[in-house]
C-alpha cells in the first residue's frame, strides 16, 4: 500500500471541549490547510463515564438514557470542534474536514489513528488537566508511541506568523526526520529557520575542555547536517546557532523567540521510546509556542 494512502487521515487533531483542545484545533486546521491535507477530528469517548455508571448500577443494567447522552455529548463535541476547525480559516473551502467518534480510552485510539496520518495535533493537557507545568496524559503518551510525528499546542495567544521556525539538530536519526519537518513547515510558512545545535547532552560545564576547539566541531557537524537541506529549499533562510550545554534549557530560552519548534523524539544514543534528557516532553510541557516531535513507525 502506498504511504499516501496509509496517511489517507491526514491531520489529525484530538478534541475534548477542552480550552488546550480548542487551541490544538485551530492551529492543526492552519497546518492541514497549509499543506493542503484534510484534518480529521478525532473525539475518543471514554469509557470511565460508562464505568461509573455501572458502580452506580450493580445489576450491570445501564439505563438507555445514560449510553444517549455519552453519545450525544460526544457528537455535541465533534460538531463544536469541526465549527471551530472551519472557523479558523478565512477561507475554508479547500480545506476537507472529516470527524470521527469512537469508544475508548483516548490515548490507544489516537496511537492507533496515528497510523494513517501525517501528524496528529492534541492540547498540551485536556479537560482534567491542572497545571501549566505538567504535560496531559494524552500529549505525553503520543509523544512516546505515535507511528507519526505529534505537535503539542498550549491554549496561549498565537505567536506572530513572522517569527521563525526553531529546530534542535544533534546528529541523530530522530533530529533529521525533525530537520525535514522544520524546513518543511518553515518553507510552507514563508520564515527563516532558525538551526540550534548543542554539544553535550548534559547541564554540567566541562571547564578542561576548550571552547574554541569545541565550538569549532559543533559548527562543522551542524554545517553538515544542513548542506542538502538547504539546498533542497533555497527559499528558507536558515541561522544557525552554537551552545556547549544544556538541550532542553537552550530550546526553551530560544522558544521565546519562535513561532514553533521541531525536535526529535530521542536522540544521541537513545533508542526508541527513549527521550533524550527529556528535552522534548520538557519542552512540550513548558514552551509557549507549538512544539512538533518528530516521531515515525
Amino acid at each position: 500500500m502506498a504511504d499516501d494512502e496509509m496517511k489517507r487521515r491526514g491531520v489529525v487533531v484530538g478534541a475534548d471541549g477542552s480550552a488546550s483542545a480548542n487551541a490544538a484545533i485551530r492551529w492543526a486546521a492552519r497546518d492541514a490547510a497549509m499543506r493542503k491535507l484534510p484534518l480529521t477530528v478525532v473525539h475518543a469517548n471514554s469509557v470511565s463515564t460508562v464505568a461509573a455508571a455501572m458502580v452506580a448500577w450493580p445489576a450491570g443494567e445501564i439505563p438507555q438514557q445514560v449510553l444517549e447522552q455519552e453519545e450525544a455529548d460526544a457528537r455535541a463535541i465533534l460538531a463544536d470542534a469541526v465549527a471551530l476547525a472551519r472557523g479558523s480559516l478565512d477561507d475554508a473551502t479547500g480545506l476537507t474536514v472529516i470527524d470521527e467518534m469512537f469508544f475508548g480510552w483516548p490515548v490507544p485510539t489516537l496511537i492507533d489513528v496515528s497510523k494513517e496520518a501525517q501528524m496528529v495535533v492534541v492540547g498540551c493537557r485536556g479537560r482534567t488537566g491542572l497545571r501549566r507545568a505538567l504535560l496531559g496524559s494524552v500529549s505525553s503518551g503520543l509523544i512516546h508511541h505515535a507511528r507519526c510525528p505529534v505537535a503539542i499546542v498550549h491554549d496561549e495567544d498565537a505567536p506572530s506568523p513572522r517569527l521563525p521556525v526553531l529546530v534542535g539538530i544533534d546528529g541523530s536519526r530522530a533530529s533529521e526526520v525533525a530537520t525535514a519537518i522544520a524546513f518543511d513547515e518553515a518553507s510552507r510558512r514563508g520564515v527563516d529557520l532558525v538551526a540550534l545545535h548543542v554539544w553535550s547532552d548534559t547541564d554540567m560545564p566541562a571547564f578542561s575542555m576548550d571552547w574554541a576547539d569545541v565550538l569549532a566541531a559543533a559548527r562543522r557537524t551542524l554545517a553538515e547536517r544542513l548542506a542538502g537541506w538547504q539546498e533542497r529549499y533555497p527559499d528558507v533562510e536558515v541561522t544557525t546557532l552554537v551552545e556547549f550545554e544544556g538541550p532542553a534549557r537552550q530550546l526553551l530560552k530560544q522558544s521565546d523567540h519562535a513561532q514553533l519548534v521541531v525536535v526529535g523524539s530521542h536522540g544521541r544514543g537513545g533508542f526508541a521510546g527513549m527521550l533524550l534528557g527529556s528535552v522534548s516532553t520538557a519542552l512540550a510541557a513548558a514552551a509557549h509556542v507549538p512544539v512538533i516531535v518528530a516521531r515515525g513507525k
